[in-house]
């Protein structure tokens, strides 16, 4: 079988048994505690801490998920290459039980795949189960044991060899320092000739008895008083190396013939990019590795011999040969990692893991050398086509993103050409002044630091080249040097702590709240927390925390009492929602409730989302169709969005305001529709995420087009709460924009009142500033004055220059206060439009503007010119008198049609009659008058003499 056929074997064994089959997760984690996503396990890990139920019915899946291993707890880079099994990226696949089957199954599967379909001799499996020592958490697995007994006995086999008792470290498996965890049970392969190893090479770090499949029985949760408690659901947790398998089932010609070495490197997921490397280097690679005498090699094929003999002829020396063996290896595997990275927007750079990507591209460059791959060309980039062929079927996003692979390869790799270039130079410099006689034959750290700091060449690099020299190096004293690259390279180390819930819940929660801030619950389950009461409810308004959008406040009303309640948030425990409201408050499973959101909080996050989609939607239209979403953040007073490019120009910035804005005045339907993901999930039009979990049911966003129509210009999956149309959005203006990682990107903005605001903000900071460069060109002006008489123009020069540099920054500051006032005032503009139109249509709702209207509201001075302007627009016929409170003063303004007229109303009097009552003064035509007034504190006299003058 090749490698495409044993993966979907796999798949297809466990849809057999009613799995869903999901997509691979991204490599960029969803938790904050990893540098990659390392297992399978990690998309998986809501559903197994019960904060989130398992989409899939029955709640099963299988998968093969990509994985890294190159930093912090989990580190195989300095194995790659020397031996025959580690890789920095590697394939997992699993199956998954979320509180659904558990052992009986999971064992029985497992035999019935590796034995009965694929052929796996049963003679050479072993498998382990877990038996604890004395103070080691749980008890011995009977019921693991049990199963595998009824296996091995089944074919004639005896237990007591094919099953190994494993401790604590090889046979318990946590999440972290706390949370779900349990034992496993393994089972490993006996690669000998003659497979009869009796079970000895189990877990002792031998090729020639491999671990091949990890199942693991999630049953406890570690709580962080050192005890373990029953999980109130039990999951089933399995991982298998896919290039493991794949290296078993071709190199024993189908478990025919096991004479060979067992290697991953010779299997059908390498094969193809080390043929490309041939093709690239005019080397042949040859199967040999390190203090190993049974090897799969041949001698090396010479390309350039001219005779059949000499093309029999070794091509380099044994010690050359086995460098452009290990050479092979480590790019093959570095340029998988690098090239699946770069796919999910994971691009290297100088923190965290985007530094362990940089680190692995040098360490590629630098092997390329031993395959004569000098700095004059690059070579990276010309194996991404082969890979893409191999991998871009089941992980479409590395076809989709070729083409940013190979650019961001080639920039990489030619820029630190330069550095390796120079560093090999400086270090072969310093290396032949070691005295080799010496017992230490050390490298100076002094000229590590001296070749990273000054001359940016990484430790790692020269810590190899002294290994590969013979030298050693004192990493310690380098690290105490150069303490900044110990903490780049090590950045993830940090004790990782989770907790599952204690709150398990069947319950359902219909989610209401993309129509209404408000509805009638009935209270299902009541779970008191440390400080709060949580509330379960049939159905509710309230929005929980999640895809970036803040969760609702608001109150809950209970109508048994009439007592009123804070929820102060709320939790999504599996497919219901509780509310988090005081701990006192008197409740009661059974009771209805009314569930009311602060619509006040929710508006403007709402309004933020949407200008969220907007920002996406115009990215890709300014800059590029590869800036890819990183992560975002909406707050009623702001939206943050994190996406993959270069520095954006501050024309791109300006074009992006600019398309955002137009699409707000042009007052575009926002609409949403859920579909089946079958449907859709091969529209490029619709942005959607390799690497997100999606059910069955997907919610469309579309901003534009008809309704619901899936015709929009802007459309992505998203489960989040939105404004109706584009015009409820205000003015949007991006605050900033920066980098806070190596190719990753953040834009800080605001639309609507946060916009206002921050523009406020902005004028008056420019205004203190125009003042402090006006004292500065004065006191500038004084000094200069008293130099008139100098005799030395050397003493007047600087003074005049430092004069003009004043007026330069005093014309500039003025400059940017003038845009920034301009930027406010079409805010202040834009906002007021928007508050006018939605207070106009709730009075149109209520059949309010049939007749005479007096109202008062709260807003901007300009707020009453655009009710007024809203008015018109509505050919409204009657007499109307509107105040408007900014908090200063009062704004009067009255408006009359023909009805109005008719009436024998003007609004010219109007205004006349009433504003002396509240201290004001002011006039107009007779179907338009404005006026203002001082006394607040008569507002409600006025209104009421408003009323009975209209009445």
């Amino acid at each position: 079988m090749t490698s495409a056929e044993i993966r979907q074997s796999f798949l297809d064994f466990f849809q057999e048994k009613q799995h869903t089959i999901v997509p691979s997760a991204s490599l960029l984690p969803q938790s904050p505690g990893l540098l990659f996503t390392n297992a399978g396990m990690n998309q998986f890990v809501p559903y197994f801490l019960g904060e989130q139920a398992a989409p899939y019915s029955p709640p099963r899946a299988a998968d093969t998920q990509k994985c890294i291993r190159a930093g912090g707890k989990h580190n195989d880079l300095e194995d790659v290459g020397y031996d025959t099994y580690h890789h920095t990226l590697f394939e997992m696949l699993g199956n998954w039980s979320f509180g659904d089957y558990f052992k009986t199954e999971a064992i029985n599967w497992a035999w019935e795949l590796l034995v009965d379909r694929w052929g796996f001799p049963p003679k050479r499996l072993y498998a382990t189960v877990y038996s604890p020592s004395e103070g080691d958490p749980s008890h011995f697995d009977q019921e693991a044991y049990d199963l595998w007994k009824a296996k091995f006995e089944s074919v004639g086999l005896d237990p007591a060899i094919h099953i190994v008792n494993g401790n604590v470290k090889d046979n318990f498996w946590m999440m972290g320092d706390t949370g779900p965890c349990g034992p496993c049970s393994e089972l490993h392969v006996d690669m000998t000739p003659e497979g009869d190893t009796q079970g000895k090479l189990v877990n002792a770090d031998s090729d020639l008895c491999i671990e091949i499949w990890n199942l693991v029985f999630i049953q406890y949760n570690a709580e962080a008083d050192g005890t373990f408690r029953d999980l109130p659901a039990k999951h089933v947790d399995t991982g298998m190396g896919f290039e493991r398998v794949v290296s078993i089932i071709q190199n024993t010609k189908g478990f025919t013939d096991f004479s060979q070495k067992p290697t991953n490197y010779n299997a059908d997921t390498f094969q193809p990019l080390f043929r490309k490397l041939e093709e690239l280097s005019g080397k042949k690679y040859v199967d040999i590795y390190p203090n190993d005498a049974r090897s799969t090699g041949v001698p090396p094929v010479n390309p350039s011999a001219s005779t059949e003999d000499d093309a029999n002829k070794p091509s380099s020396t044994p010690s050359a040969q086995l460098e452009e063996a290990i050479a092979f290896r480590v790019i093959a595997d570095h340029v998988r990692t690098l090239s699946l990275s770069i796919a999910d927007g994971i691009l290297p750079g100088n923190n965290g893991r985007n530094y362990v990507l940089r680190r692995i591209l040098r360490r590629a460059v630098k092997y390329g050398r031993n395959l004569g791959f000098s700095g004059e060309r690059t070579f990276l980039a010309d194996l991404v086509d082969t890979l893409s062929e191999q991998l871009g079927g089941v992980f479409p996003e590395l076809k989709a993103k070729t083409s940013t692979v190979k650019e961001t390869l080639q920039r990489e790799e030619d820029s630190f050409n330069k550095t390796l270039d120079r560093g090999l130079a400086l270090f072969e410099q310093v290396a032949s002044g070691v005295d080799v006689s010496s017992t230490q034959k050390a490298f100076p750290p002094e000229d590590a630091f001296k070749l990273s700091d000054t001359f940016g060449f990484p430790i790692d690099l020269t810590a190899l080249l002294c290994r590969e020299r013979g030298l050693t190096l004192d990493e310690k004293a380098v690290e105490a040097l150069f303490e900044k690259a110990r903490k780049l390279s090590q950045e993830n180390q940090q004790t990782t702590v989770v907790a599952a819930l204690d709150i398990k819940s069947d319950a359902f929660t219909n989610f209401v709240g993309f129509d209404s801030d408000e509805c009638e619950a009935t209270i299902l389950e009541l779970h008191p927390t440390e400080d709060k009461l949580l509330v379960i409810t049939d159905q509710t308004p309230f929005f929980a925390e999640m895809g970036g959008q803040q969760g609702d406040e608001g109150e809950m009303l209970h109508e048994g009492s009439d007592a009123e309640y804070l929820v102060s948030g709320t939790q999504q425990i599996g497919s219901a929602r509780g509310h988090l409201v005081p701990p006192q408050a008197q409740l009661e499973v059974g009771d209805k409730v009314t569930l009311r959101v602060f619509a006040e909080r929710r508006r403007p996050i709402e309004a933020h989302h949407t200008a969220t989609h907007l920002l996406h939607w115009a990215l890709h239209e300014v800059v590029s169709p590869d800036a890819t979403q990183q992560g975002s953040l909406v707050t009623p007073d702001r939206l943050r969005f994190d996406f993959t490019s270069a520095a954006l120009s501050p024309d791109q910035l300006t074009a992006i305001e600019e398309k955002v804005n137009a699409a707000i005045a042009e007052a575009q339907p926002v609409s949403w529709k859920e579909v089946p993901h079958a449907d859709i999930k091969g529209r490029e039009d619709i942005m959607q995420f390799f690497g997100d979990k999606y059910g069955e049911l997907v919610r469309v966003v579309q901003i534009g087009g008809e309704p619901q129509a899936l015709n929009g210009y802007s459309m992505e999956l998203c489960g989040g709460t939105h404004s109706r149309n584009t015009s409820e959005l205000g003015q949007f203006i991006i605050k900033k924009e920066e980098a806070i990682a190596s190719g990753v990107r953040r834009i800080e903005a605001a639309v609507g009142k946060a916009a206002e605001a921050y523009l406020d903000e902005q004028v008056e900071e420019l205004k203190k500033e125009i003042t402090q460069a006006q004292e500065k060109l004065n006191t500038a002006n004084e000094a200069l004055k008293n130099l008139d008489q100098a005799p030395i123009a050397e003493v007047k020069a600087p003074a005049e220059e430092s004069l003009s540099s004043l007026r330069d920054t005093l014309a500039a500051t003025k400059a940017a206060a003038v845009d920034a006032e301009k930027s406010l005032k079409k805010a202040q503009t834009a906002n007021a439009a928007r508050e006018a139109d939605a207070f106009l249509a709730g009075l149109a709702e209520n059949g309010q503007l049939s007749g005479n209207i007096v109202h008062a509201v709260e807003g901007p001075a300009n707020l009453l010119q655009e009710l007024m302007n809203g008015l018109k627009k509505l050919h409204f016929t009657h007499a109307a008198f509107l105040i408007v409170d900014d908090g200063d003063k009062l704004h009067l303004g009255s408006l009359c049609g023909k009805d109005g007229h008719d009436a024998g109303f003007g609004a010219g009097n109007l205004i006349k009659d009433l504003a002396p009552l509240v201290g004001g003064k002011g006039g107009g035509k007779p179907d338009m008058a404005r006026g203002a007034a001082p006394q607040r504190d008569k507002k409600e006299e006025l209104l009421q003499a408003a009323k009975e003058k209209l009445a």
